[in-house]
């Protein structure tokens, strides 16, 4: 792993802002809040190369020199999110074009069009560079390439790439005509050069078009990260390399299968809610990471590697739990739309434990040190700009502290239900010309995760074709896209005794979203014994009652049972008396169909239901609602994580040696308001 046995501390760390002086005090700082891990030249690339092939390494070497001798261990990374203004002013073209048709100016970061030959060969040659000096530099944990792929573009460069990309996807253009519906509109091809990107239209773009113009950027931009990577190991095999995955609705990254091409999944987590929407945020991202970790082709060090030592037992027994790293997150703010929120007192620590329980291999930040200047000046740091005497730099220390007593922790986390969550049934419901703007694979998913995170109950992210041994509930948040190998996954999963609980949506269309024809929810109408005829979206301020007294929003349906018997109905209106959730035997199975979005409560009781039927209990029973519990095993050993994210005290049964403080715990744990506990439990 990128540490020896210790889990990850620390974050990104820009020495080249600040004069020499202060490296020193940067270093003492450091070993006094126990970082022993930060990311080093993330953005720069003008400092390394101020002059095309002249190199300036004299700064890095005392940086890395001064670090190593601290005990801080390095990743190292490969500045190409952020060319040098040389760069941009030698080769234009390849500066980013918006989908307006608007060619983007050097001043800000991710200037770059990753389809560009000349940004690739840029890129190349910084990160050879590096290789040749630094990669057996005894600082180095291992490499992390650029920084949040996610940037697209819509140049010429980018156009030919995607037509390549075209061809060898579909073949032919008779099967991109078909798979597009190119039929309407008259958008028929007759040439490959008449394809260009999805540029800004005059009304509705093709979503066919633009579904695969996501795809293909996320396999251009895995393409751009695979160049280096390969550049980075065959200068030392022995180190690992990663890159950090960026969040959000804009990036056009299939992280699940991007995982395999990293050593280690590593992502930046900013949470945008200021409430507990934080907290529920922070416990879903957490849980799509592990996912993706199992994906990933994740390497322990060399056990011969200096340093390392052997591999304990316990870590080869275990050696299959999905690991990953929580490398970006911001100390002591929330950044919301229009403005930054300080987090309160314990915050930091409670969503840094949170992710360890999910299974980060510990805490990473950005950044370091505040800067003086700067587009990003007042972004959080564990050295704010009133110094190390600070609160944030006290809570610094002693999440520090608190790691380090943690350091045994290891084990899969204890799930038993599935999360079924699609890059591209998300991009697909992006298209504006859907029945309402509101519909949204990842913000349904969220919902889902919610209900689940409330009730309690352990959840592991997966995409369609995992393996769902183990699983007794498989939840489909409006899974849109569903090829004929997904629909065969979910109906074999039910068939053989699976519970299943779909949301409105899952199923209507097939991999290059075309609609299923015959009545929602399309592939997977005999699973779910349900058909609807007809949609009826809701206004933004408009719900419907529900029979059992919840309501529903966003969505609902016309919905005729074929072998399902009705959980609750519609109440009142138009749909007054009508199936709104079904239940179906399927085999020997049991699968449940949602046809509104429910209130928080109903949601919450449902999902509860779902899993009670299908023998699936709460991870700490006892634990009140705010009360996250999380349970990590690896053998006969356990650990609880019981954090507090209320304003109240709680008692939570429990049994064991509560690891942050020492103390012997035979019955139950006393939360105080805003407190964490982490239990070895007692066995036996």
């Amino acid at each position: 792993m990128w540490t020896d046995g210790r889990l990850c501390y620390g974050g990104d760390y820009n020495p080249e802002q600040w004069p020499a002086r202060v490296w020193a005090e940067d270093v003492a700082l450091m070993r006094r809040a126990r970082v022993n891990l930060v990311t080093v030249g993330v953005f720069a690339w003008s400092r390394l190369e101020p002059t095309p092939g002249r190199y300036t390494f004299d700064w890095l070497d005392q940086v890395l020199d001064l670090l190593h001798d601290g005990g801080i261990r390095v990743a190292l990374a490969t500045p190409t999110a952020s060319p040098p203004p040389w760069f941009s002013a030698a080769h234009p073209d390849a500066l980013p074009v918006t989908a307006d048709g608007i060619r983007l100016h050097h001043g800000s970061r991710d200037t770059y069009c990753a389809a560009a030959p000349a940004y690739r060969a840029a890129a190349r040659r910084i990160a050879a560079a590096l290789a040749d000096r630094y990669a057996h530099h005894p600082a180095l944990a291992g490499w992390r390439v650029h920084n949040e792929y996610g940037t697209t573009c819509h140049c010429p460069h980018a156009a030919t790439a995607f037509r390549r990309w075209l061809v060898a996807h579909h073949g032919d253009l008779a099967s991109l005509n078909d798979a597009w519906v190119t039929s309407f509109w008259s958008q028929h091809y007759t040439d490959w050069a008449q394809i260009g990107t999805p540029r800004a239209t005059q009304y509705l773009a093709n979503p066919g078009h633009l579904l695969d113009f996501r795809r293909f950027w996320s396999d251009t931009l895995r393409g751009a990260y695979a160049e280096q990577r390969d550049l980075l190991r065959a200068a030392n095999p022995r180190l690992p390399v990663t890159t950090n995955f960026v969040l959000g609705d804009w990036v056009p990254v299939d992280h699940a299968r991007w995982a395999a091409e990293v050593d280690l999944v590593a992502v930046d987590h900013y949470p945008s809610a200021v409430d507990i929407g934080a907290e529920e945020q922070t416990a879903l991202v957490g849980d799509l990471a592990r996912g993706w970790a199992r994906h990933g082709a994740t390497r322990r060090r060399d056990p011969a590697a200096p340093g390392t030592g052997p591999t304990p037992a316990a870590d080869r027994a275990d050696a299959s739990a999905p690991v990953w790293l929580l490398m970006e997150s911001a100390p002591n703010q929330i950044h919301t739309a229009g403005r930054m929120h300080t987090k309160e007192p314990g915050r930091m620590l409670r969503h840094s434990l949170a992710h360890v329980a999910r299974g980060s291999h510990g805490a990473m930040f950005f950044q370091w040190r505040a800067p003086t200047g700067g587009a990003e000046r007042f972004h959080s740091a564990l050295v704010p700009h009133a110094g190390p005497d600070s609160r944030v730099f006290r809570e610094a220390v002693a999440l520090g502290a608190a790691l380090a007593r943690l350091a045994e922790v290891r084990g899969a986390v204890e799930a038993s239900v599935a999360l079924a969550v699609d890059a591209a049934s998300g991009w697909a419901l992006r298209h504006p010309g859907l029945p309402s703007r509101h519909l949204d694979h990842h913000e349904e998913a969220a919902a889902a995760h919610r209900g689940l995170w409330h009730a309690g109950y352990g959840c592991d992210v997966v995409v369609p074709g995992d393996p769902l041994d183990g699983y007794r509930l498989l939840v489909l948040p409006a899974l849109y896209l569903a090829d004929d190998a997904t629909a065969g996954w979910i109906r074999a999963y039910v068939h053989g005794g699976g519970h299943l609980l779909a949301t409105y949506l899952s199923g209507a269309a097939d991999e290059h979203a075309r609609v299923r024809l015959g009545g929602y929810p399309g592939a997977l109408r005999d699973v779910l014994g349900v058909r609807a005829e007809e949609f009826h979206p809701l206004a933004d301020d408009e719900q419907v009652d529900l029979s059992d007294g919840g309501t529903g929003r966003i969505w609902a349906e016309t919905l005729r049972p074929a072998g399902a018997q009705v959980v609750t109905a519609y109440a009142g209106g138009l749909l007054d008396g009508a199936p709104a959730v079904t239940r179906h035997r399927y085999g020997a199975g049991t699968a449940w169909y949602l046809s509104t979005r429910p209130d928080e409560h109903t949601y919450r009781r449902l999902l509860a239901a779902a899993a009670r039927t299908a023998g699936v209990g709460p991870v700490c029973p006892g634990a009140p609602d705010g009360v996250e519990a999380v349970r990590r095993r690896a053998g006969h050993r356990s650990w609880l994580f019981l954090l507090n994210h209320t304003d109240r005290e709680h008692r939570v049964a429990a049994r064991g040696v509560e690891l942050l403080t020492g103390a012997c715990v035979d019955e139950a744990v006393t939360l105080p308001p805003g407190g964490v506990a982490v239990l070895r439990e007692q066995t036996g």
